[in-house]
């Protein structure tokens, strides 16, 4: 039997809803979780389905779903409901990448809504006075504050590709009920609140929504209740993304990191505009791989892995064996290598991102790599020639044959832990993807060079790497993960373990991860590995370090009998909701 011949399950008229149970792990805390495989489930749904990092926002695009909305109405509800309820990811003072596949169009496409470096951007503005980067201005001030893009990014998605059914005041009620009336915290929100508390040190009145009366955080169980933010999603539901860029949101947004030092204006504000992209595809085994493009590499470097791991037998080797996770290893590497040589916002870098997915050059790539020993990161050259966390994870697919993959972000837990003033947003400190200088590391180690660096207008380098896997042109797999740099291995080894190793979209989504990402030339990995597999690796000189840090690729298989989500059981209150 394979994934898309599972049997079929019964009674599935009533909203099917189960939190994946588990241990909250987040990029910048030292924690992780190993999933316990044997309480995994993989959840059925007949009509239409949304899994999420959060269950009340699930719950929110399902709803829509009822109601006949289409996938794109659902995945929009639920971004929004996301930036009320999962506040230290789910956002509208962010932005992302969504990829769509439209069955009714016959078409897939992707909107770009990345955050923006502002106009008055340098290109040394992450230096310090050494002319070294100085990871305090990129990571904890506002001058790493970007200009947010969920809001065009979501109302341009309802506008272009959504059903036609639900105005955007519709698709935004439940989130402006859930942020006037509060909801009881639980979950991960529980876990990561004093999180949000050290984040928000330098600007105490950012707290206020999130204190208790004697200013300690919210805890589980305590009602968290944002009416600034209830008002801020109204001004949108009424003037449509105006209601954000222009106008009192927009003037309260920029003085507020104006305030806290950062160089955002009302300007930068009214001239973001969110992009509709044509996807990167490819081919894998006779599956359609649809993904993000630039200024996200995700699409690029999953792409790139795959190609390198098509010519080898992978169903031949055990799944989670040695054999199999070295060549999954080496893969990595070297299209993490080539992310950092040539990648970046297509606007401002010409990037060889269709010969980085060529068959061919992934040819070169795999006679390379030696199956019996790895491969140095400093061995791997420069083969082209030169041109000139915090995040969450959505996906839905409606009855039609409609699917979205939506990944957006804060970059850290709870961004830079400024919340503007009269607004409720929580704003990002996403400019630290940029590279401070040719060859420097951002916060998830990852190295860039020219490519990268920080321009005004420019878009950062992303890994976020939303996709789709179509089969005769219909979805039979939705994935994606926040995580920084370990997305795009967390999407690579689930595609593997479903279309290599015909496993359960639940199994596939628990199983242990590991992560290379050329520098550091080290090996992360989550608990979970059999010790024999570990010192395995190791003597093929893998260097081998716990842990992983955070993934969450919530997914959805699409099968003749039926939708099968699968809330990712590392994060505590993830969700499959359907009907």
């Amino acid at each position: 039997m394979t994934i898309f011949q599972i049997s079929r399950r019964k009674a599935i008229a009533a909203i099917a809803l189960v939190f994946a149970c588990g241990t909250t792990a987040f990029a910048q805390e030292r924690r992780f979780y190993s999933p316990d495989l044997s309480a995994v489930r993989s959840i059925p749904a007949e009509h239409g389905m949304v899994v999420a990092q959060e269950r009340i926002a699930a719950e929110v695009g399902a709803d829509i779903l009822r109601q006949g909305g289409n996938a794109v109405d659902a995945a929009v509800a639920t971004g929004f409901a996301l930036a009320v309820t999962y506040p230290r990811a789910g956002n509208i003072g962010g932005g992302g990448f969504m990829v769509i596949h439209s069955a009714e169009r016959n078409e897939d496409v992707a909107i770009d809504y990345r955050e923006t470096a502002p106009a008055a951007t340098t290109r040394d503005i992450f230096l310090g006075s050494d002319g070294k980067p100085d990871t305090d201005k990129s990571r904890n001030s506002a001058l790493g504050i970007g200009v947010p893009g969920t809001v065009a990014g979501l109302t341009l998605a309802l506008e272009k590709y959504g059903s036609g059914r639900f105005t955007l005041a519709q698709i935004l009620k439940p989130a402006i009920e859930l942020a006037r009336d509060g909801f009881v915290i639980a979950d991960d929100t529980a876990d990561t609140l004093p999180d949000l508390y050290r984040r928000m040190a330098r600007w105490p009145n950012s707290a206020k929504a999130f204190s208790r009366d004697d200013r300690t955080a919210l805890r589980e169980g305590d009602r968290l209740i944002q009416a600034d933010l209830a008002a801020t999603l109204s001004a949108i539901a009424e003037q449509g993304p105006r209601g954000f860029y222009q106008g009192s949101v927009a003037e309260r947004l920029a003085k507020a990191v104006r305030d806290a030092g950062g160089i955002m204006t009302a300007d930068d504000l009214k001239s973001y505009e969110s992009v509709i992209r044509s996807p990167v595809r490819g081919s894998y085994r006779g599956y359609e791989i649809v993904s993000m493009p630039l200024p996200s590499s995700g699409g690029t470097v999953l792409l790139e892995a795959l190609n390198i791991l098509e010519g080898f037998a992978m169903a031949d080797m055990k799944q989670g064996s040695a054999p199999s996770l070295h060549v999954m290893i080496e893969a990595m590497k070297r299209a993490y290598a080539d992310r950092a040589r040539y990648l970046g916002d297509p606007a401002f870098v010409n990037a060889p991102a269709n010969i980085l997915i060529a068959k061919d050059y992934a040819a070169k790539q795999r006679a390379s790599i030696d199956l019996a020993r790895a491969t140095p990161a400093d061995a791997l050259s420069v083969s082209l020639p030169r041109e000139g966390s915090n995040t969450t994870h959505y996906s839905v697919v409606d009855a039609a044959g409609n699917a979205v993959s939506n990944t957006y972000t804060l970059n850290f837990s709870y961004g830079v832990g400024l919340v503007a003033d009269g607004t409720g947003v929580l704003l990002n400190n996403e400019l630290d993807d940029f590279t401070a200088a040719p060859g420097a590391a951002n916060a998830f180690g990852l190295v860039g060079f020219e490519a990268n660096l920080p321009g005004p207008g420019k878009r950062p380098l992303s890994s976020m790497s939303p996709t789709i896997v179509l089969k005769d042109g219909k979805p039979v797999l939705v994935t994606g993960s926040p995580g920084g740099s370990r997305i795009i291995s967390a999407v690579l080894q689930v595609v593997v373990n479903v279309l290599d190793y015909k496993m359960d979209v639940a199994t596939a989504v628990a199983a242990p991860r590991l992560h290379h990402q050329w520098m550091p030339d080290v090996v992360r990995v989550e608990r979970g590995f059999p010790q024999e597999t570990l010192d395995a690796l190791k003597e093929k000189g893998h260097q081998l370090i716990e842990p992983l840090g955070q993934t969450s690729a919530n997914s959805i298989a699409v099968t003749p009998n039926g939708l099968i989500g699968a809330p990712d059981p590392r994060t505590r209150g993830a969700a499959a909701a359907g009907h």
